[in-house]
Protein backbone atom coordinates (compact mmCIF):
# COMPACT_ATOMS: atom_id res chain seq x y z
CA UNK A 1 0.00 0.00 0.00
CA UNK A 2 1.17 3.48 -0.67
CA UNK A 3 2.02 5.65 1.57
CA UNK A 4 -0.44 8.30 1.15
CA UNK A 5 -3.12 5.13 1.11
CA UNK A 6 -1.99 4.41 4.44
CA UNK A 7 -1.89 7.98 6.08
CA UNK A 8 -5.21 8.50 4.50
CA UNK A 9 -6.77 4.90 6.19
CA UNK A 10 -5.54 6.46 9.52
CA UNK A 11 -7.89 9.16 8.97
CA UNK A 12 -10.42 7.11 8.23
CA UNK A 13 -9.95 5.38 11.33
CA UNK A 14 -10.04 8.59 13.53
CA UNK A 15 -13.46 9.45 11.80
CA UNK A 16 -15.27 6.50 12.87
CA UNK A 17 -14.85 8.26 16.48
CA UNK A 18 -17.84 10.42 15.38
CA UNK A 19 -19.80 7.15 14.13
CA UNK A 20 -19.09 6.07 17.48
CA UNK A 21 -20.61 9.15 19.02
CA UNK A 22 -23.65 9.24 17.13
CA UNK A 23 -24.39 5.59 18.49
CA UNK A 24 -23.41 6.52 21.79
CA UNK A 25 -25.75 9.54 21.51
CA UNK A 26 -28.75 6.99 20.53
CA UNK A 27 -28.53 4.91 23.36
CA UNK A 28 -28.35 8.43 25.24
CA UNK A 29 -31.64 9.81 23.96
CA UNK A 30 -33.19 6.21 24.82
CA UNK A 31 -31.56 6.46 28.61
CA UNK A 32 -29.55 3.54 27.95
CA UNK A 33 -26.42 4.62 29.52
CA UNK A 34 -24.80 1.60 30.11
CA UNK A 35 -24.50 0.98 26.48
CA UNK A 36 -23.97 4.55 26.23
CA UNK A 37 -20.79 4.46 28.12
CA UNK A 38 -19.27 1.40 26.16
CA UNK A 39 -19.98 3.39 22.63
CA UNK A 40 -17.78 5.96 24.42
CA UNK A 41 -15.41 3.51 25.68
CA UNK A 42 -14.71 1.75 22.07
CA UNK A 43 -14.47 5.87 21.10
CA UNK A 44 -11.73 6.18 23.83
CA UNK A 45 -10.19 3.04 22.47
CA UNK A 46 -10.38 4.86 19.07
CA UNK A 47 -9.11 7.87 20.16
CA UNK A 48 -6.18 6.34 21.52
CA UNK A 49 -4.60 4.12 18.84
CA UNK A 50 -5.50 7.07 15.73
CA UNK A 51 -2.27 9.21 17.19
CA UNK A 52 0.19 6.30 16.95
CA UNK A 53 -0.79 5.60 14.05
CA UNK A 54 -0.78 8.74 12.51
CA UNK A 55 2.78 9.16 13.40
CA UNK A 56 3.86 5.68 12.19
CA UNK A 57 2.56 6.35 9.00
CA UNK A 58 3.41 10.39 8.55
CA UNK A 59 -0.44 11.57 8.08
CA UNK A 60 1.29 15.55 8.27
CA UNK A 61 3.07 14.71 5.34
CA UNK A 62 1.36 12.06 3.01
CA UNK A 63 -2.24 12.82 3.67
CA UNK A 64 -1.98 16.67 4.79
CA UNK A 65 -5.47 17.93 3.38
CA UNK A 66 -6.87 16.39 5.93
CA UNK A 67 -6.63 17.91 9.11
CA UNK A 68 -6.31 15.51 11.60
CA UNK A 69 -5.80 17.51 14.67
CA UNK A 70 -9.13 18.96 13.98
CA UNK A 71 -10.64 16.10 13.16
CA UNK A 72 -9.84 14.94 16.33
CA UNK A 73 -10.53 17.61 18.15
CA UNK A 74 -14.28 17.95 17.25
CA UNK A 75 -14.77 13.75 17.84
CA UNK A 76 -13.35 14.57 21.84
CA UNK A 77 -15.48 17.41 21.93
CA UNK A 78 -18.14 15.12 21.10
CA UNK A 79 -17.76 12.36 23.18
CA UNK A 80 -15.17 13.92 26.15
CA UNK A 81 -17.22 16.76 26.59
CA UNK A 82 -21.00 16.54 24.77
CA UNK A 83 -22.10 13.80 25.42
CA UNK A 84 -21.20 13.19 28.93
CA UNK A 85 -22.73 16.14 29.76
CA UNK A 86 -25.78 15.16 28.41
CA UNK A 87 -25.55 11.93 30.21
CA UNK A 88 -25.11 13.51 33.79
CA UNK A 89 -27.95 16.30 33.62
CA UNK A 90 -30.52 13.58 31.91
CA UNK A 91 -29.70 10.52 34.08
CA UNK A 92 -30.49 12.88 37.04
CA UNK A 93 -27.08 11.77 38.64
CA UNK A 94 -27.27 15.68 39.50
CA UNK A 95 -30.34 16.56 40.83
CA UNK A 96 -31.90 20.42 40.50
CA UNK A 97 -29.87 23.13 40.35
CA UNK A 98 -26.60 21.25 40.41
CA UNK A 99 -27.31 19.37 37.00
CA UNK A 100 -28.29 22.86 35.56
CA UNK A 101 -24.63 23.98 36.22
CA UNK A 102 -22.51 20.91 35.62
CA UNK A 103 -24.01 20.85 32.22
CA UNK A 104 -23.01 24.75 31.59
CA UNK A 105 -19.92 24.47 33.30
CA UNK A 106 -18.73 21.45 31.59
CA UNK A 107 -19.66 22.89 27.81
CA UNK A 108 -18.49 26.43 28.27
CA UNK A 109 -15.17 25.67 30.35
CA UNK A 110 -14.45 22.75 27.24
CA UNK A 111 -15.37 24.56 24.56
CA UNK A 112 -12.19 27.08 25.65
CA UNK A 113 -9.83 24.68 26.55
CA UNK A 114 -10.43 22.61 23.03
CA UNK A 115 -9.34 25.72 21.28
CA UNK A 116 -6.41 26.40 23.35
CA UNK A 117 -3.44 26.72 21.38
CA UNK A 118 -1.14 26.23 23.88
CA UNK A 119 -2.58 23.18 25.60
CA UNK A 120 -0.03 20.90 25.42
CA UNK A 121 3.74 20.77 27.99
CA UNK A 122 7.14 20.23 26.15
CA UNK A 123 6.83 16.99 27.16
CA UNK A 124 3.65 16.06 25.49
CA UNK A 125 1.55 16.62 28.67
CA UNK A 126 -1.48 18.81 28.84
CA UNK A 127 -1.14 21.94 30.58
CA UNK A 128 -4.37 21.81 32.62
CA UNK A 129 -7.33 19.22 32.97
CA UNK A 130 -7.67 18.25 29.44
CA UNK A 131 -11.45 18.33 29.36
CA UNK A 132 -11.89 13.92 29.79
CA UNK A 133 -15.31 14.50 31.14
CA UNK A 134 -15.70 11.16 29.44
CA UNK A 135 -13.70 9.57 32.46
CA UNK A 136 -15.36 11.81 35.02
CA UNK A 137 -18.62 11.35 34.31
CA UNK A 138 -18.29 7.37 34.22
CA UNK A 139 -16.54 7.55 37.36
CA UNK A 140 -19.87 9.27 39.03
CA UNK A 141 -22.13 6.45 37.41
CA UNK A 142 -20.03 3.90 38.90
CA UNK A 143 -19.59 5.16 42.51
CA UNK A 144 -22.94 7.48 42.38
CA UNK A 145 -21.25 9.94 44.89
CA UNK A 146 -23.36 12.64 46.60
CA UNK A 147 -24.45 15.76 44.58
CA UNK A 148 -22.11 18.44 46.70
CA UNK A 149 -19.14 15.97 46.08
CA UNK A 150 -19.46 15.52 42.30
CA UNK A 151 -20.31 19.41 41.78
CA UNK A 152 -17.15 20.07 43.80
CA UNK A 153 -14.94 17.51 41.67
CA UNK A 154 -16.55 19.49 38.60
CA UNK A 155 -16.04 22.71 39.81
CA UNK A 156 -11.80 21.90 40.73
CA UNK A 157 -11.63 20.37 37.55
CA UNK A 158 -12.96 22.80 34.75
CA UNK A 159 -10.68 25.81 36.88
CA UNK A 160 -7.71 23.27 36.49
CA UNK A 161 -8.72 23.73 32.83
CA UNK A 162 -7.19 27.24 32.52
CA UNK A 163 -4.02 27.04 34.84
CA UNK A 164 -0.57 25.48 34.44
CA UNK A 165 -0.93 22.78 36.21
CA UNK A 166 0.15 19.45 34.13
CA UNK A 167 -1.58 16.39 33.58
CA UNK A 168 -0.05 13.41 31.67
CA UNK A 169 -0.52 11.93 27.89
CA UNK A 170 -0.68 7.76 28.44
CA UNK A 171 0.69 7.40 25.52
CA UNK A 172 2.80 10.75 24.49
CA UNK A 173 4.32 11.48 28.13
CA UNK A 174 7.55 9.73 28.00
CA UNK A 175 8.11 9.42 31.79
CA UNK A 176 6.39 6.72 33.83
CA UNK A 177 5.28 6.05 30.55
CA UNK A 178 5.50 2.17 31.57
CA UNK A 179 3.15 2.41 34.32
CA UNK A 180 0.82 5.21 32.72
CA UNK A 181 0.30 2.88 29.68
CA UNK A 182 -0.74 -0.11 31.96
CA UNK A 183 -3.15 1.64 33.98
CA UNK A 184 -4.98 3.49 30.97
CA UNK A 185 -5.57 0.22 29.87
CA UNK A 186 -6.50 -1.03 33.52
CA UNK A 187 -9.13 2.37 33.43
CA UNK A 188 -10.25 1.72 29.97
CA UNK A 189 -10.74 -2.77 30.64
CA UNK A 190 -12.82 -1.72 34.19
CA UNK A 191 -15.21 1.29 32.20
CA UNK A 192 -15.75 -1.33 29.93
CA UNK A 193 -16.51 -3.90 32.30
CA UNK A 194 -18.57 -1.44 34.51
CA UNK A 195 -20.78 -0.23 31.72
CA UNK A 196 -21.48 -3.76 30.55
CA UNK A 197 -22.67 -5.06 34.14
CA UNK A 198 -24.76 -1.69 34.16
CA UNK A 199 -22.47 0.27 37.08
CA UNK A 200 -23.27 -2.91 39.50
CA UNK A 201 -22.48 -1.44 43.05
CA UNK A 202 -21.38 -4.71 43.96
CA UNK A 203 -18.85 -5.00 40.91
CA UNK A 204 -15.30 -4.89 41.35
CA UNK A 205 -14.60 -2.47 38.52
CA UNK A 206 -15.51 0.25 41.01
CA UNK A 207 -12.29 -0.09 42.86
CA UNK A 208 -9.95 -0.56 39.67
CA UNK A 209 -12.06 2.65 38.21
CA UNK A 210 -11.19 4.53 41.35
CA UNK A 211 -7.41 3.25 41.78
CA UNK A 212 -6.47 4.24 37.82
CA UNK A 213 -8.32 7.20 37.69
CA UNK A 214 -6.80 8.69 40.56
CA UNK A 215 -3.07 7.93 39.21
CA UNK A 216 -4.22 9.21 35.89
CA UNK A 217 -5.48 12.11 37.36
CA UNK A 218 -2.27 13.08 39.86
CA UNK A 219 0.78 11.65 37.77
CA UNK A 220 1.27 14.63 36.01
CA UNK A 221 1.03 16.52 39.29
CA UNK A 222 3.58 14.36 41.06
CA UNK A 223 5.88 14.85 38.12
CA UNK A 224 5.05 18.64 38.02
CA UNK A 225 6.67 18.76 41.96
CA UNK A 226 9.53 16.35 41.60
CA UNK A 227 10.82 17.46 37.94
CA UNK A 228 13.81 15.15 36.14
CA UNK A 229 16.97 15.94 37.32
CA UNK A 230 18.98 17.73 35.07
CA UNK A 231 22.18 15.50 34.65
CA UNK A 232 19.32 12.83 33.63
CA UNK A 233 17.76 15.10 30.91
CA UNK A 234 21.33 15.69 29.77
CA UNK A 235 21.97 12.07 29.44
CA UNK A 236 18.86 11.59 27.18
Amino acid sequence: MKPQHSAYCVHLFTATGAVLAMLALLAAVDYDWPMMFLWLVLAFVVDGIDGPLARRYDVWNYAPQVDGVLLDLIIDYLTYVFIPAFALYASGLLDGWTGWAALFIITFASALYFAHTGMKTADNSFAGFPGCWNMVVLVFFAIRPPDWLALTVILLLAAAMFTNLRFIHPVRTRRWRAVSLPVALVWTFCAGWAAWVEFDPQSWAKVGLMASSLYLLCAGLVQQAIPVRKKKAERR
